[in-house]
Protein backbone atom coordinates (compact mmCIF):
# COMPACT_ATOMS: atom_id res chain seq x y z
CA UNK A 1 0.00 0.00 0.00
CA UNK A 2 1.53 3.49 -0.89
CA UNK A 3 2.02 6.25 1.96
CA UNK A 4 -1.14 8.06 0.11
CA UNK A 5 -3.20 5.21 1.11
CA UNK A 6 -2.23 5.10 4.45
CA UNK A 7 -3.26 8.67 5.32
CA UNK A 8 -6.05 9.74 5.94
CA UNK A 9 -6.94 13.54 6.28
CA UNK A 10 -9.73 15.60 8.01
CA UNK A 11 -10.56 19.47 7.53
CA UNK A 12 -13.13 21.10 10.23
CA UNK A 13 -14.69 23.64 8.59
CA UNK A 14 -17.45 26.03 9.83
CA UNK A 15 -18.77 29.73 9.44
CA UNK A 16 -16.53 31.63 11.75
CA UNK A 17 -16.88 31.84 15.37
CA UNK A 18 -18.84 27.84 15.57
CA UNK A 19 -16.09 26.23 17.71
CA UNK A 20 -13.91 24.07 15.29
CA UNK A 21 -10.99 24.75 17.53
CA UNK A 22 -13.53 23.74 20.47
CA UNK A 23 -14.44 20.88 18.84
CA UNK A 24 -10.15 19.66 17.33
CA UNK A 25 -9.33 20.16 20.84
CA UNK A 26 -12.06 17.78 22.54
CA UNK A 27 -11.08 15.11 20.01
CA UNK A 28 -7.40 15.35 20.25
CA UNK A 29 -7.69 15.41 24.34
CA UNK A 30 -5.01 18.19 23.99
CA UNK A 31 -5.08 21.57 23.74
CA UNK A 32 -4.70 22.88 20.62
CA UNK A 33 -5.01 26.45 19.09
CA UNK A 34 -6.75 29.46 20.45
CA UNK A 35 -9.89 29.82 22.04
CA UNK A 36 -11.58 33.58 22.08
CA UNK A 37 -15.11 34.62 21.44
CA UNK A 38 -14.36 36.39 18.23
CA UNK A 39 -14.33 35.90 14.68
CA UNK A 40 -10.99 34.36 12.82
CA UNK A 41 -9.05 33.51 15.73
CA UNK A 42 -7.60 30.54 13.93
CA UNK A 43 -6.40 32.38 10.38
CA UNK A 44 -3.91 29.58 9.56
CA UNK A 45 -4.74 25.64 8.75
CA UNK A 46 -2.94 23.69 10.95
CA UNK A 47 -3.01 19.79 10.95
CA UNK A 48 -2.89 17.64 14.36
CA UNK A 49 -2.01 13.86 14.67
CA UNK A 50 -5.22 12.48 15.80
CA UNK A 51 -4.26 8.34 15.48
CA UNK A 52 -1.39 5.85 14.37
CA UNK A 53 -1.61 2.39 13.76
CA UNK A 54 2.01 0.36 14.18
CA UNK A 55 1.55 -0.44 10.30
CA UNK A 56 2.54 2.83 9.46
CA UNK A 57 -1.81 4.33 8.95
CA UNK A 58 -1.89 7.86 10.20
CA UNK A 59 -4.97 9.82 10.56
CA UNK A 60 -4.83 13.81 11.07
CA UNK A 61 -7.73 16.52 11.54
CA UNK A 62 -7.02 20.11 10.24
CA UNK A 63 -7.96 22.95 12.05
CA UNK A 64 -9.26 25.35 9.36
CA UNK A 65 -9.68 28.94 9.72
CA UNK A 66 -13.37 30.61 9.56
CA UNK A 67 -15.63 31.26 6.60
CA UNK A 68 -16.69 34.86 6.20
CA UNK A 69 -18.46 36.19 3.35
CA UNK A 70 -19.23 32.91 1.86
CA UNK A 71 -20.62 34.77 -1.42
CA UNK A 72 -17.60 36.86 -1.99
CA UNK A 73 -15.24 33.85 -1.42
CA UNK A 74 -17.08 31.72 -4.44
CA UNK A 75 -16.38 34.27 -6.50
CA UNK A 76 -13.04 35.05 -5.16
CA UNK A 77 -11.99 31.37 -5.58
CA UNK A 78 -13.66 30.36 -9.21
CA UNK A 79 -10.95 33.87 -10.43
CA UNK A 80 -7.73 32.57 -8.95
CA UNK A 81 -6.62 30.24 -11.56
CA UNK A 82 -5.73 33.86 -13.44
CA UNK A 83 -2.93 35.87 -12.16
CA UNK A 84 -4.80 38.61 -11.28
CA UNK A 85 -7.04 36.67 -9.27
CA UNK A 86 -4.02 34.64 -7.76
CA UNK A 87 -2.56 38.66 -6.86
CA UNK A 88 -5.63 39.18 -5.28
CA UNK A 89 -6.41 36.34 -3.44
CA UNK A 90 -2.44 35.31 -2.16
CA UNK A 91 -0.83 39.03 -1.81
CA UNK A 92 -3.66 42.24 -1.62
CA UNK A 93 -6.13 39.89 0.59
CA UNK A 94 -3.62 38.73 3.04
CA UNK A 95 -2.43 42.34 4.20
CA UNK A 96 -5.45 44.37 2.80
CA UNK A 97 -8.18 41.78 3.91
CA UNK A 98 -6.79 39.20 6.67
CA UNK A 99 -10.11 37.78 7.68
CA UNK A 100 -11.13 37.26 3.92
CA UNK A 101 -7.90 35.72 2.92
CA UNK A 102 -7.90 33.30 6.04
CA UNK A 103 -11.32 31.87 5.11
CA UNK A 104 -9.63 30.95 1.27
CA UNK A 105 -6.96 29.21 3.28
CA UNK A 106 -9.93 27.08 4.60
CA UNK A 107 -11.32 25.93 1.33
CA UNK A 108 -7.40 25.59 -0.42
CA UNK A 109 -7.14 22.89 2.51
CA UNK A 110 -10.12 21.23 1.89
CA UNK A 111 -9.31 21.02 -1.80
CA UNK A 112 -5.52 20.25 -1.89
CA UNK A 113 -5.43 17.93 1.65
CA UNK A 114 -9.13 16.80 2.55
CA UNK A 115 -10.15 13.33 1.98
CA UNK A 116 -13.54 13.92 4.40
CA UNK A 117 -14.69 17.43 5.37
CA UNK A 118 -16.23 18.16 8.87
CA UNK A 119 -18.59 20.82 8.36
CA UNK A 120 -19.54 22.00 11.52
CA UNK A 121 -22.65 24.29 12.44
CA UNK A 122 -24.55 26.36 15.36
CA UNK A 123 -27.42 23.57 16.54
CA UNK A 124 -28.42 27.08 18.61
CA UNK A 125 -30.11 28.84 15.25
CA UNK A 126 -32.57 27.81 13.73
CA UNK A 127 -31.68 25.56 10.37
CA UNK A 128 -33.84 28.32 8.32
CA UNK A 129 -31.74 30.97 9.63
CA UNK A 130 -28.36 30.00 8.83
CA UNK A 131 -27.65 31.89 6.13
CA UNK A 132 -24.50 31.20 5.42
CA UNK A 133 -25.13 27.49 5.02
CA UNK A 134 -26.06 27.73 1.81
CA UNK A 135 -23.20 29.38 -0.08
CA UNK A 136 -21.19 27.60 1.54
CA UNK A 137 -22.46 23.98 0.99
CA UNK A 138 -22.20 25.24 -2.67
CA UNK A 139 -18.36 25.98 -2.04
CA UNK A 140 -17.62 22.51 -0.47
CA UNK A 141 -20.24 21.36 -3.63
CA UNK A 142 -18.12 22.63 -5.84
CA UNK A 143 -14.83 21.20 -4.64
CA UNK A 144 -16.63 17.82 -4.77
CA UNK A 145 -15.09 16.33 -0.96
CA UNK A 146 -17.81 14.30 0.92
CA UNK A 147 -18.88 15.88 3.60
CA UNK A 148 -20.46 15.00 7.22
CA UNK A 149 -22.39 18.04 9.20
CA UNK A 150 -21.78 18.30 12.87
CA UNK A 151 -24.01 19.69 14.76
CA UNK A 152 -22.19 21.61 17.28
CA UNK A 153 -23.67 24.06 20.46
CA UNK A 154 -26.02 22.10 21.38
CA UNK A 155 -26.26 22.28 24.89
CA UNK A 156 -26.25 19.75 27.95
CA UNK A 157 -26.84 16.00 26.88
CA UNK A 158 -30.05 15.60 25.80
CA UNK A 159 -32.43 12.49 25.65
CA UNK A 160 -31.74 10.65 21.95
CA UNK A 161 -35.55 11.31 20.63
CA UNK A 162 -34.64 15.26 20.92
CA UNK A 163 -30.89 14.91 19.14
CA UNK A 164 -32.76 12.84 16.18
CA UNK A 165 -35.69 15.61 15.31
CA UNK A 166 -32.65 18.62 15.88
CA UNK A 167 -30.61 16.45 13.26
CA UNK A 168 -33.36 15.49 11.04
CA UNK A 169 -34.28 19.33 10.62
CA UNK A 170 -30.51 20.38 9.68
CA UNK A 171 -30.32 16.53 7.60
CA UNK A 172 -33.88 18.73 5.62
CA UNK A 173 -31.59 21.83 5.24
CA UNK A 174 -28.57 19.83 3.67
CA UNK A 175 -30.51 17.04 1.60
CA UNK A 176 -30.14 18.56 -1.93
CA UNK A 177 -26.41 18.47 -1.69
CA UNK A 178 -24.94 15.50 -3.14
CA UNK A 179 -21.59 15.80 -1.12
CA UNK A 180 -23.56 15.48 2.15
CA UNK A 181 -22.98 11.79 3.54
CA UNK A 182 -24.03 12.31 6.94
CA UNK A 183 -25.48 14.57 9.67
CA UNK A 184 -24.95 13.89 13.24
CA UNK A 185 -24.38 15.48 16.65
CA UNK A 186 -21.02 15.71 18.27
CA UNK A 187 -21.25 18.79 20.75
CA UNK A 188 -17.45 20.72 21.82
CA UNK A 189 -18.78 21.11 24.99
CA UNK A 190 -20.47 17.79 26.05
CA UNK A 191 -19.99 14.36 23.60
CA UNK A 192 -19.79 11.31 24.63
CA UNK A 193 -16.77 9.24 23.31
CA UNK A 194 -18.92 6.85 22.19
CA UNK A 195 -20.68 9.99 19.28
CA UNK A 196 -17.13 9.25 18.32
CA UNK A 197 -17.85 5.92 17.02
CA UNK A 198 -20.57 7.23 15.04
CA UNK A 199 -18.72 9.76 13.69
CA UNK A 200 -15.81 7.10 12.82
CA UNK A 201 -18.66 4.91 10.87
CA UNK A 202 -19.79 7.58 8.84
CA UNK A 203 -16.68 8.76 7.94
CA UNK A 204 -15.47 5.47 6.67
CA UNK A 205 -18.51 5.32 4.74
CA UNK A 206 -17.32 8.29 3.09
CA UNK A 207 -13.71 7.59 2.00
CA UNK A 208 -12.21 6.40 -1.39
CA UNK A 209 -11.73 2.40 -1.30
CA UNK A 210 -8.24 2.94 -1.34
CA UNK A 211 -8.40 4.20 1.78
CA UNK A 212 -10.71 2.33 3.70
CA UNK A 213 -8.51 -0.76 5.04
CA UNK A 214 -5.64 1.50 6.52
CA UNK A 215 -9.02 3.52 8.13
CA UNK A 216 -10.50 0.44 9.60
CA UNK A 217 -6.91 -0.45 11.70
CA UNK A 218 -7.22 3.63 12.26
CA UNK A 219 -10.58 3.48 13.85
CA UNK A 220 -9.99 0.15 15.43
CA UNK A 221 -6.85 1.87 17.33
CA UNK A 222 -9.10 4.82 18.28
CA UNK A 223 -11.60 2.65 19.75
CA UNK A 224 -9.35 0.32 21.30
CA UNK A 225 -7.78 3.42 23.05
CA UNK A 226 -10.90 4.93 24.56
CA UNK A 227 -11.85 1.27 25.49
CA UNK A 228 -8.80 1.24 27.79
CA UNK A 229 -10.06 4.55 29.11
CA UNK A 230 -13.63 3.30 29.80
CA UNK A 231 -11.92 -0.01 31.66
CA UNK A 232 -9.63 2.20 34.12
CA UNK A 233 -12.26 4.48 34.49
CA UNK A 234 -14.68 1.09 35.49
CA UNK A 235 -11.73 -0.24 37.44
CA UNK A 236 -11.01 2.97 39.78
CA UNK A 237 -15.10 3.69 40.37
CA UNK A 238 -15.23 -0.48 41.28
CA UNK A 239 -12.26 0.02 43.48
CA UNK A 240 -14.06 3.13 45.44
CA UNK A 241 -17.24 0.80 45.72
CA UNK A 242 -14.76 -1.83 47.29
CA UNK A 243 -13.44 0.70 50.01
CA UNK A 244 -16.91 1.80 51.00
CA UNK A 245 -18.60 -1.62 51.51
CA UNK A 246 -15.90 -2.43 53.29
CA UNK A 247 -15.26 0.67 55.51
CA UNK A 248 -16.10 0.55 58.75
CA UNK A 249 -15.87 3.15 62.24
CA UNK A 250 -15.94 1.64 65.47
CA UNK A 251 -17.94 2.62 68.37
CA UNK A 252 -16.95 3.98 71.63
CA UNK A 253 -18.75 1.86 74.24
CA UNK A 254 -21.80 4.56 75.20
CA UNK A 255 -23.08 3.49 78.27
CA UNK A 256 -27.45 3.39 78.95
CA UNK A 257 -26.99 7.33 79.58
CA UNK A 258 -25.19 7.94 76.23
CA UNK A 259 -28.42 5.63 74.52
CA UNK A 260 -31.15 7.37 76.53
CA UNK A 261 -29.83 10.65 75.22
CA UNK A 262 -29.84 9.57 71.36
CA UNK A 263 -33.26 8.64 71.80
CA UNK A 264 -34.42 11.63 73.46
CA UNK A 265 -32.68 13.51 70.62
CA UNK A 266 -34.70 10.98 68.41
CA UNK A 267 -38.08 11.91 70.03
CA UNK A 268 -37.60 15.76 70.09
CA UNK A 269 -36.60 15.61 73.72
CA UNK A 270 -33.35 17.07 75.14
CA UNK A 271 -30.38 18.87 74.01
CA UNK A 272 -28.82 17.84 70.82
CA UNK A 273 -25.85 20.03 70.50
CA UNK A 274 -23.72 17.23 72.04
CA UNK A 275 -22.55 14.08 69.01
CA UNK A 276 -22.98 10.97 70.01
CA UNK A 277 -20.02 7.99 69.66
CA UNK A 278 -22.57 6.98 67.14
CA UNK A 279 -23.15 10.47 65.34
CA UNK A 280 -19.21 10.91 65.63
CA UNK A 281 -18.23 7.39 63.38
CA UNK A 282 -20.73 8.52 61.11
CA UNK A 283 -19.48 11.76 60.61
CA UNK A 284 -15.73 10.00 60.29
CA UNK A 285 -17.05 7.38 57.53
CA UNK A 286 -18.90 10.65 55.74
CA UNK A 287 -15.38 12.52 55.63
CA UNK A 288 -13.43 9.53 54.27
CA UNK A 289 -15.97 9.13 51.82
CA UNK A 290 -16.25 12.61 50.30
CA UNK A 291 -12.27 12.63 50.47
CA UNK A 292 -12.69 9.26 48.46
CA UNK A 293 -15.31 11.08 45.86
CA UNK A 294 -13.34 13.14 45.30
CA UNK A 295 -9.80 11.66 44.64
CA UNK A 296 -11.57 8.92 42.50
CA UNK A 297 -13.00 11.90 40.41
CA UNK A 298 -9.98 13.34 39.71
CA UNK A 299 -8.77 9.67 38.12
CA UNK A 300 -11.53 9.92 36.34
CA UNK A 301 -10.45 13.57 35.16
CA UNK A 302 -6.62 12.32 34.22
CA UNK A 303 -8.05 8.99 32.09
CA UNK A 304 -10.02 10.90 30.72
CA UNK A 305 -7.08 13.63 29.86
CA UNK A 306 -9.13 16.07 30.87
CA UNK A 307 -7.83 18.64 33.51
CA UNK A 308 -8.64 20.58 37.03
CA UNK A 309 -9.87 18.80 40.24
CA UNK A 310 -13.03 17.38 41.38
CA UNK A 311 -14.77 20.16 43.38
CA UNK A 312 -15.54 19.11 46.94
CA UNK A 313 -19.21 17.45 47.31
CA UNK A 314 -21.85 18.37 49.88
CA UNK A 315 -22.10 15.06 51.67
CA UNK A 316 -25.48 14.73 53.30
CA UNK A 317 -24.72 13.45 57.23
CA UNK A 318 -28.22 11.89 56.96
CA UNK A 319 -28.39 8.85 59.17
CA UNK A 320 -29.95 7.24 55.96
CA UNK A 321 -26.60 6.17 55.07
CA UNK A 322 -25.64 4.36 57.95
CA UNK A 323 -25.91 0.81 58.53
CA UNK A 324 -25.22 0.49 62.55
CA UNK A 325 -23.12 -2.66 63.91
CA UNK A 326 -24.21 -2.97 67.68
CA UNK A 327 -23.12 -5.13 70.55
CA UNK A 328 -25.49 -4.73 72.45
CA UNK A 329 -25.26 -6.64 76.39
CA UNK A 330 -28.68 -7.72 76.98
CA UNK A 331 -29.14 -5.11 80.26
CA UNK A 332 -28.95 -1.98 77.77
CA UNK A 333 -31.11 -3.87 75.23
CA UNK A 334 -34.22 -4.43 77.73
CA UNK A 335 -33.76 -0.67 78.66
CA UNK A 336 -33.47 0.08 75.05
CA UNK A 337 -36.17 -2.05 73.90
CA UNK A 338 -38.54 -0.71 76.95
CA UNK A 339 -38.36 3.04 75.45
CA UNK A 340 -38.85 1.91 72.30
CA UNK A 341 -41.53 -0.41 72.18
CA UNK A 342 -43.93 1.70 73.69
CA UNK A 343 -42.33 5.27 72.80
CA UNK A 344 -41.03 5.21 68.95
CA UNK A 345 -43.71 4.13 66.47
CA UNK A 346 -42.60 5.08 62.96
CA UNK A 347 -38.41 5.13 64.35
CA UNK A 348 -36.50 4.35 61.24
CA UNK A 349 -34.45 0.92 61.41
CA UNK A 350 -34.09 -2.44 59.80
CA UNK A 351 -33.70 -5.73 61.49
CA UNK A 352 -33.32 -7.88 58.19
CA UNK A 353 -29.67 -8.21 58.59
CA UNK A 354 -29.55 -8.48 62.23
CA UNK A 355 -28.82 -4.74 62.97
CA UNK A 356 -30.05 -1.42 62.62
CA UNK A 357 -30.08 0.03 59.25
CA UNK A 358 -31.66 3.73 59.83
CA UNK A 359 -33.85 4.44 56.73
CA UNK A 360 -34.22 1.45 55.57
CA UNK A 361 -37.82 0.66 56.97
CA UNK A 362 -40.38 1.77 59.88
CA UNK A 363 -39.44 0.12 63.33
CA UNK A 364 -43.21 -0.35 65.33
CA UNK A 365 -43.42 -0.63 68.85
CA UNK A 366 -45.27 -4.06 67.87
CA UNK A 367 -42.26 -5.76 66.09
CA UNK A 368 -39.73 -4.95 68.84
CA UNK A 369 -42.52 -5.98 71.37
CA UNK A 370 -43.14 -9.69 69.24
CA UNK A 371 -39.49 -10.06 69.56
CA UNK A 372 -38.32 -9.14 73.23
CA UNK A 373 -35.69 -6.80 73.86
CA UNK A 374 -33.43 -9.50 75.25
CA UNK A 375 -33.61 -11.43 72.49
CA UNK A 376 -33.06 -8.63 69.76
CA UNK A 377 -29.48 -8.34 71.63
CA UNK A 378 -28.80 -11.88 71.51
CA UNK A 379 -29.69 -11.73 67.77
CA UNK A 380 -27.41 -9.06 67.24
CA UNK A 381 -24.49 -10.69 68.24
CA UNK A 382 -24.87 -14.41 66.92
CA UNK A 383 -26.04 -12.40 63.03
CA UNK A 384 -23.00 -10.31 63.39
CA UNK A 385 -20.24 -12.25 64.90
CA UNK A 386 -18.57 -8.87 65.82
CA UNK A 387 -17.00 -8.62 69.34
CA UNK A 388 -17.18 -4.89 69.42
CA UNK A 389 -19.65 -1.96 68.02
CA UNK A 390 -19.41 -0.65 64.59
CA UNK A 391 -20.63 1.56 62.18
CA UNK A 392 -20.63 0.76 58.52
CA UNK A 393 -22.47 1.94 55.23
CA UNK A 394 -25.64 -0.19 54.40
CA UNK A 395 -26.95 -2.13 51.64
CA UNK A 396 -29.60 0.98 50.38
CA UNK A 397 -26.53 3.11 49.87
CA UNK A 398 -24.19 1.23 48.65
CA UNK A 399 -26.72 0.60 45.86
CA UNK A 400 -27.23 4.41 45.27
CA UNK A 401 -23.29 4.67 45.37
CA UNK A 402 -23.40 2.57 42.68
CA UNK A 403 -25.94 4.47 40.84
CA UNK A 404 -24.10 7.72 41.89
CA UNK A 405 -21.02 5.97 40.33
CA UNK A 406 -22.62 5.73 36.91
CA UNK A 407 -24.08 9.19 36.60
CA UNK A 408 -20.51 10.35 37.76
CA UNK A 409 -18.74 8.55 35.13
CA UNK A 410 -21.50 10.17 32.50
CA UNK A 411 -20.33 13.54 33.70
CA UNK A 412 -16.67 13.08 33.06
CA UNK A 413 -16.95 11.30 29.96
CA UNK A 414 -19.16 13.85 28.37
CA UNK A 415 -16.87 16.25 29.40
CA UNK A 416 -15.48 17.89 26.02
CA UNK A 417 -12.02 19.35 26.75
CA UNK A 418 -12.98 22.85 25.14
CA UNK A 419 -15.39 23.75 27.99
CA UNK A 420 -11.63 24.13 30.00
CA UNK A 421 -10.70 22.91 33.37
CA UNK A 422 -13.39 20.02 34.55
CA UNK A 423 -16.30 21.27 37.26
CA UNK A 424 -19.04 19.23 38.51
CA UNK A 425 -21.95 20.28 37.45
CA UNK A 426 -26.09 18.90 37.82
CA UNK A 427 -26.82 16.22 35.46
CA UNK A 428 -29.34 15.75 33.13
CA UNK A 429 -32.22 14.99 34.15
CA UNK A 430 -32.88 12.27 31.99
CA UNK A 431 -29.46 10.78 32.97
CA UNK A 432 -30.89 9.95 36.23
CA UNK A 433 -33.97 7.94 34.89
CA UNK A 434 -31.76 5.96 32.58
CA UNK A 435 -29.06 4.68 35.55
CA UNK A 436 -32.16 3.56 37.20
CA UNK A 437 -33.36 1.36 34.62
CA UNK A 438 -30.01 -0.44 34.77
CA UNK A 439 -29.50 -0.40 38.32
CA UNK A 440 -32.62 -1.82 39.30
CA UNK A 441 -32.46 -5.51 37.63
CA UNK A 442 -29.18 -5.62 39.19
CA UNK A 443 -30.53 -5.27 43.13
CA UNK A 444 -30.22 -9.24 43.76
CA UNK A 445 -26.57 -9.55 42.16
CA UNK A 446 -25.31 -6.30 44.47
CA UNK A 447 -27.38 -7.84 47.27
CA UNK A 448 -25.36 -10.88 47.05
CA UNK A 449 -22.28 -8.92 46.50
CA UNK A 450 -22.84 -6.72 49.83
CA UNK A 451 -23.73 -9.17 51.93
CA UNK A 452 -20.27 -11.21 51.03
CA UNK A 453 -19.00 -8.57 53.62
CA UNK A 454 -17.74 -9.36 57.14
CA UNK A 455 -14.94 -8.10 59.77
CA UNK A 456 -12.36 -8.67 57.56
CA UNK A 457 -14.00 -7.19 54.48
CA UNK A 458 -11.31 -7.78 51.44
CA UNK A 459 -12.20 -4.29 49.60
CA UNK A 460 -10.08 -5.37 46.42
CA UNK A 461 -12.08 -8.88 46.37
CA UNK A 462 -15.22 -6.62 46.69
CA UNK A 463 -14.03 -4.58 44.39
CA UNK A 464 -13.22 -7.13 41.38
CA UNK A 465 -17.03 -8.26 42.51
CA UNK A 466 -18.94 -5.65 41.65
CA UNK A 467 -16.59 -4.33 38.77
CA UNK A 468 -18.67 -7.14 36.31
CA UNK A 469 -21.96 -5.37 37.53
CA UNK A 470 -20.52 -1.95 37.31
CA UNK A 471 -19.17 -2.24 33.76
CA UNK A 472 -22.14 -4.10 32.39
CA UNK A 473 -24.47 -1.08 33.59
CA UNK A 474 -22.04 1.58 32.04
CA UNK A 475 -22.16 -0.25 28.52
CA UNK A 476 -25.90 -0.48 29.26
CA UNK A 477 -26.83 2.88 29.95
CA UNK A 478 -24.50 3.91 26.88
CA UNK A 479 -26.19 2.15 24.49
CA UNK A 480 -29.47 3.12 26.11
CA UNK A 481 -27.99 6.95 25.84
CA UNK A 482 -26.61 6.38 22.33
CA UNK A 483 -28.46 2.94 20.84
CA UNK A 484 -25.67 1.07 18.30
CA UNK A 485 -22.81 3.99 19.34
CA UNK A 486 -21.16 0.66 20.66
CA UNK A 487 -21.13 -1.50 17.82
CA UNK A 488 -17.43 -2.49 16.42
CA UNK A 489 -15.51 -0.21 14.01
CA UNK A 490 -15.63 -1.59 10.34
CA UNK A 491 -13.16 -4.43 9.37
CA UNK A 492 -10.45 -4.19 6.98
CA UNK A 493 -10.30 -5.95 3.92
CA UNK A 494 -8.21 -8.01 5.19
CA UNK A 495 -9.62 -9.18 8.58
Amino acid sequence: MSDAGRQVDLSLISHTNVGKTTLARTLLARTVGEVRDAPHVTDLAEAHALVATPEGDRMQLWDTPGLGDSARLARRLKASGNPVGWFLSEVWDRWRDRPFWSSQQAIRNVRDHADVVLYLVNAAEDPADAGYVAPEMQILEWIGKPVIVLLNQVGEPRPRAVERAEEERWRALVARHAVVRGVLTLDAFARCWVQEMALLRAVGAALPETKREAFARLAAAWQARRMTEFDAAIDALAAQLGRAACDREGLDEEGVRAKLRELGTALGLGRDDEATPKERAMAQLAERRDADIRATTDRLIEIHRLEGKASAEILARLAGDFAVNERLSEGKAAVVGGLVSGALLGLKADLAAGGLTFGAGFLTGGVLGALGAAGLARGYNLVRGTTRSAVRWSDEFLDAFFASALLRYLAVAHYGRGRGEWARSEHPAFWKGEVAAVVEPRRAALAAIWAGRSAECDAAQLAAAVRGELAGAAREVLERLYPGALQAPPASAGQ
